[in-house]
């Protein structure tokens, strides 16, 4: 194993982590933005894999602390669309882009079946969690890329770009 797949793994893991402290204690009623805040950063940082990886590993101990399935169809669905647009483009705004389409619609979509299968909840409307993800998205991914603009500014983001290579 080489080294940039260890300093990526390691890295996975601290955005795992960061995600679940961060929307355990600062919660917001059916809404998780630091888990999108998260994914953004990730996704730049890691590329959409490991970004998908550290929304999964989130999402399974928020689950393993009393949220339901929605903890993981709300959080990997962006970061792979996110990552492979920002991959492609290297436009931060296109992650943003990624994260609340991926989060918002595939995720919201995801949920649907999820929930009636393993909760017995029909909403009758697959399209019902879409307003629930949406807004969750936007605001979480909004202060991703705000911070993403900083480090670029500064030329924080290049070196730790570099770094990561």
């Amino acid at each position: 194993m080489n080294r940039t797949a260890i300093k990526k793994m390691i890295l996975c893991a601290i955005f795992a982590g960061l995600a679940f402290v961060l929307n355990t204690f600062v919660y917001f009623p059916a809404m998780a933005p630091f888990q999108h805040f998260v994914d953004v950063l990730a996704t730049v940082f890691l590329g959409p894999w490991y970004a998908c990886a550290s929304a999964f590993i989130c999402g399974v101990l928020r689950m393993m602390s009393g949220r339901t399935i929605q903890a993981i169809t709300g959080a990997v669905f962006g970061p792979i669309l996110g990552g492979l647009l920002y991959k492609k483009t290297k436009n931060i705004y296109l992650v943003f882009l990624g994260e609340v389409v991926g989060t918002g619609l595939f995720g919201a979509l995801a949920s649907y079946p999820l929930m009636k299968l393993f909760y017995s909840l029909d909403v009758q409307n697959p399209l019902y969690y879409i307003p629930f993800y949406t807004p969750s998205a936007v605001v979480g991914g909004a202060m991703g890329v705000a911070v993403l603009i900083m480090f670029k500014k500064s030329g924080v983001l290049e070196r730790m770009l570099n770094e990561m290579k």
